[in-house]
């Protein structure tokens, strides 16, 4: 068990699934789009397209409502849990922590997540998802 204990490994956990979120929502556009180019199959995948809508949609609204994001709130409760003041040193918090977050108004945010959402949206349209059959 590390210094932070069970708490500052849960916090861990929850920082890491937040970047699988997040590389989720930035890669599945990548790859959407190369599939789109190379013609794979997979990228048209009906659930696929649709979690990957869903997931940025997600985002989105957060933003537009401003809504802290529920990963973060859990994140920041089990560090406060841990005894930490907030992120630490340790080696998976502080690149993944750096990979996650920018300094940028909120404004900012908010027009980037709805451009990125609005190609997401154009590429449903423009190469849309297929059932298998």
């Amino acid at each position: 068990m590390t210094a932070a204990g069970p708490y500052g490994l849960l916090a861990d956990a929850v920082l890491l699934l937040h970047a699988a979120f997040v590389l989720f929502v930035v890669g599945g556009l990548t790859l959407i789009l190369a599939g789109w180019v190379r013609s794979w199959r997979w990228t048209r995948g009906v659930l696929f397209r649709l979690a990957h809508l869903v997931a940025i949609g997600f985002v989105v609204l957060e933003a537009w409502f401003g809504v802290i994001c529920p990963l973060t709130t859990l994140e920041n409760a089990l560090r406060v849990r841990a005894g930490a003041a907030g992120y630490g040193t340790g080696f998976i918090r502080y690149w993944v922590g750096r990979f996650l977050f920018y300094a940028a108004p909120e404004w900012v945010f908010t027009v980037v997540y709805t451009l990125f959402a609005a190609v997401v949206i154009l590429t449903l349209i423009l190469y849309p998802p297929r059932r298998k059959g």
